[in-house]
């Protein structure tokens, strides 16, 4: 096996360096064309553009000097692999992996020098003081001595190299060296207070609520960590805003939407759910006396179906617009229309009594933490613009010399030297520490702790992943590596936070670290902006985040892997400057940042499925979807194949306007395709299994678990619950087990289900049943009528049918795509000839998950609109 192992990483070895070779002919060809073209026009090139020249000539010579330099060398470096997140299969990760076109930088032996000594100056017992010449060494703590460059290394001898390269402090921003110190405050409220008189939007309280008296649209652009999500809606209640209506603050994820509801409900010393509440898909805390009310940009979009003028609210705040989320961008044209609306004086209301009938004035505010606000204040009707700075300190920015073979192992080596080296000795401890010892392992690094009790410094530890797999990975493997050093290693709480983790489990990385251990959060990009986590003094960024990508001529919308843009990435670095100067380790190398990452995030609305928001629109009487007012319009054929897609489920007849169906879809908070399966079952007598498996659906990846070094048990167990016909009814199996089972947590335990997942389906399925009252449809059950349950599947997404090839894999009915089973379906073996599926996944191909087997005639009972005769039958070939 390691001769395999060792062939492999020599052929991905090579494969990289003759990709950088390509990479760098590439590059040299684009510079010798810009120079022609500069020769040729040199009168009317700009001094920034003959400055941005030069610089790329620079780069694109560096990059040969180090491939001509390792060339003499002979040496190799590692690639950095594309991660696989939803493969289970490890092996089958390294086999099939995706190879991300980082450029290469040569790697030189370093001698170790602590980060403690970088970073902290201060000396310690686990490595040796050097500098990289064995001549030039640092032999004194002087704090003016910063050095440029550094090499951690763990005592296990895993080591990632890391170079200095920026720091970044930008104009404007508040700074000081001196960190906020926690004192012995008499109570949490005062302590509260404290916090809250330290940010730095109560400077701009008079100039916000001025400006909202004089305009009825505001943008504020502040940086992440200055308190204008938790304090803006606060002064507008303090105003007397509330007295008018309830004051509203959106949120793209319904983490967010918690937890800042859950924190501002503290700090008005009220309980979360009466005066301050939140509302979420599924989740409503908030009752008849709540007057600031957090929610998701979903939730208030489904608002406008029963209340198109928002005549409930006073005030709104759009927060985060800077992400520009799918819902949040529909939301800039219809509260637009809403503010033109409410604001509008009419010289006819002359009348006191008309006066009194008219609709309260409307205050919007859009809130952004990057420097976009000029298209914003433009696109709403030139509205005042005010800036606040965050409460920020210096961000040294490291990146590695050289991509890491696996982005997952790097974070958790990092991790480890950052805690291992950033450590001080206990003001307990007597003992002097011997400056000239060197840790060599895990196993001899007790001898020092046992004798000196050593606490961590620094901060804690944020690390950027792309999604729940690869943090639910990491997670295990830090555990793992902690596990069992007692004493020897000081205690390291790892814990995760993504957008489907249960609530009582996000809420965990917002509680105080204890003294003596260190917290090291794993998060995907919900962490940028959308959330405030304290004493962060360390960020880990891999580079890579998850993308909804939709394609319209295909009509396939996959989950995909891509490196992040350049302004998330600052957005990233930026969550360690919060409480103190801080660092932020970035796993790849200046050069794929400027080089490979875009500059800032494609908006959603122009990358993704139009659906669900062409039902709303069209609900709300929009016909005219081309000329509607977005900020940024989506590609016309994106609104075309929304279009047909409904007009498939028979939520638009001929003419584009909505059907009976089309209403009843409008009203349920499910994507189309999924309400178009609870609407089918009623045909077939099974609407509650059809509830249950869109609730379970609705979870997303989170209902097995599967702990490495179980996986083979989990494995079986899993397998158990299989039921012939796919997914979905091996979905519905487990639920049945678990609700038979009393919801027992043992059962979960004993099974790897999520138990708080479980509980989360329960809900969801709840509140649909309630909605299928609210519409007249009658809640049917019959758990035998398996073929039933797979009519209405297949009736919801025959658009995804699949039908298998000659060569083992699939190909969709449409546009012949070639996809495969997922291997952890249940039907990766069985292999069956039909099959519908409701998520494609992309990773080193195509992969089709939650499937039904189906038999083909049945599209002609269920899609006999959509496809033709030959679409459905196979061809008979000879």
């Amino acid at each position: 096996m390691s001769n395999l192992e060792s062939e492999r990483e020599l052929r991905r070895r090579q494969y990289l360096a003759d990709r950088e070779r390509r990479q760098l002919e590439l590059a040299e060809r684009v510079l010798k064309d810009k120079e022609l073209l500069y020769e040729t026009i040199n009168d009317r090139i700009t001094k920034k553009e003959k400055r941005r020249l030069e610089i790329e000539r620079n780069l694109v010579k560096t990059a040969r000097k180090i491939v001509e330099d390792r060339d003499i060398d002979g040496s190799f470096i590692d690639a950095y692999i594309m991660p696989e997140s939803y493969d289970e299969d490890l092996q089958k990760k390294l086999d099939a992996a995706i190879i991300h076109p980082h450029y290469i930088s040569n790697r030189k032996s370093h001698n170790i020098l602590t980060d403690q000594e970088i970073w902290e100056r201060v000396q310690t017992s686990a490595a040796i003081q050097t500098n990289r010449s064995s001549s030039n060494k640092v032999d004194s703590l002087d704090p003016n001595k910063v050095l440029k460059e550094s090499t951690l290394i763990l005592p296990d001898g895993s080591q990632i190299d890391f170079e200095l390269l920026e720091t970044t402090l930008e104009e404007g921003n508040i700074y000081s060296t001196t960190e906020f110190k926690c004192r012995d405050f008499i109570n949490e409220q005062q302590y509260i207070d404290e916090i809250r008189s330290s940010l730095p939007v109560i400077k701009y309280r008079e100039e916000i609520l001025s400006s909202l008296e004089k305009y009825p649209i505001l943008i504020i652009v502040g940086e992440t960590g200055s308190g204008k999500t938790t304090q803006i809606p606060q002064y507008l209640y303090e105003a007397g805003y509330a007295e008018k209506g309830t004051i509203a603050c959106t949120q793209p994820r319904r983490v967010a939407a918690m937890s800042v509801a859950n924190r501002v409900a503290k700090e008005m010393n009220c309980r979360l759910g009466s005066k301050v509440g939140y509302t979420i898909r599924f989740e409503d805390c908030t009752d008849e006396d709540t007057k600031i009310k957090y929610m998701t940009d979903g939730i208030l979009l489904r608002e406008f179906l029963s209340n198109p003028d928002l005549s409930g609210y006073s005030c709104l705040l759009i927060d985060e617009a800077h992400e520009r989320s799918l819902h949040t961008d529909v939301l800039f044209g219809l509260v637009k229309d809403v503010s033109r609306f409410r604001n509008f004086k009419d010289d006819n209301l002359s009348t006191k009594s008309d006066c009194e009938d008219s609709t309260e004035p409307f205050k919007l505010i859009i809130s952004s933490a990057t420097l976009e606000a000029e298209k914003f204040g433009k696109y709403f009707d030139n509205s005042p613009i005010i800036y606040i700075p965050g409460r920020r300190y210096p961000v040294d920015i490291y990146y590695t010399k050289a991509p890491e073979a696996n982005f997952i192992d790097a974070t958790v080596v990092t991790v480890l030297q950052i805690h291992l080296s950033q450590l001080k000795r206990s003001d307990k401890t007597e003992e002097i520490i011997d400056n000239n010892s060197t840790i060599k392992s895990l196993d001899n690094i007790g001898m020092n702790f046992s004798r000196i009790r050593r606490i961590p410094t620094g901060g804690d530890i944020l690390c950027f992943l792309p999604g729940q797999q690869e943090i639910e990975e990491c997670m295990e493997i830090l555990n793992k590596k902690i596990l069992g050093k007692g004493k020897e290693v000081p205690e390291l709480i790892v814990l995760p936070i993504y957008a489907s983790l249960p609530s009582e489990q996000q809420a965990q990385i917002f509680i105080s670290t204890p003294q003596g251990a260190r917290k090291v959060v794993l998060a995907t990009n919900i962490a940028e902006t959308a959330l405030t986590i304290d004493n962060i003094g360390f960020v880990i960024d891999c580079g890579f985040c998850k993308q909804n990508a939709y394609n319209p001529k295909t009509g396939l919308d996959s989950l995909v892997t891509i490196p992040c843009s350049r302004a998330a990435a600052n957005q990233r670095a930026g969550r360690a400057g919060r409480v103190r100067p801080g660092k932020c380790f970035r796993l790849y190398t200046k050069t794929s940042f400027y080089m490979e990452m875009e500059p800032s995030n494609t908006p959603e609305i122009q990358r993704c499925n139009l659906g669900n928001v062409v039902l709303m629109l069209k609900s709300l009487g929009i016909d005219d979807l081309l000329h509607f007012d977005f900020m940024d319009p989506p590609p016309p054929e994106t609104l075309v194949k929304a279009l047909e897609l409904l007009y498939g489920l028979n939520a638009l007849d001929d003419k584009g306007d909505l059907t009976n169906i089309g209403r009843k879809m409008a009203e349920l908070p499910l994507d189309p395709m999924y309400s178009k399966v609870v609407l089918a079952s009623q045909r077939y007598k099974v609407v509650d299994e059809s509830i249950i498996i869109v609730s379970m659906l609705s979870l997303g990846n989170t209902v097995f678990i599967r702990p490495r070094d179980k996986s083979a048990q989990a494995d079986n167990i899993r397998k158990s619950f299989f039921r012939s016909g796919g997914d979905h009814l091996t979905l519905l199996n487990v639920y049945k087990q678990w609700e038979n089972s009393g919801e027992s947590n043992l059962w979960c335990f004993e099974n790897f289900i999520h138990g708080k997942s479980m509980k989360r389906a329960r809900d969801i399925r709840i509140q649909l049943s309630e909605l299928m009252e609210t519409l007249d449809i009658e809640i049917t059950s019959n758990p035998n009528e398996v073929d039933g349950i797979r009519k209405s599947i297949a009736a919801g997404f025959f658009f995804q049918t699949a039908r298998i090839n000659k060569g083992g894999n699939y190909s969709t009915l449409r546009n012949r795509h070639i996809v495969d089973i997922h291997p952890s379906s249940s039907l990766f073996e069985s292999r069956p000839q039909t099959v519908v599926y409701t998520e494609l996944v992309h990773t080193t191909k195509e992969y089709m998950r939650n499937i039904t087997e189906i038999k083909a005639e049945w599209l002609f009972e269920v899609a006999s609109h959509y496809y033709t005769p030959g679409e459905i039958l196979p061809s008979k070939s000879k």
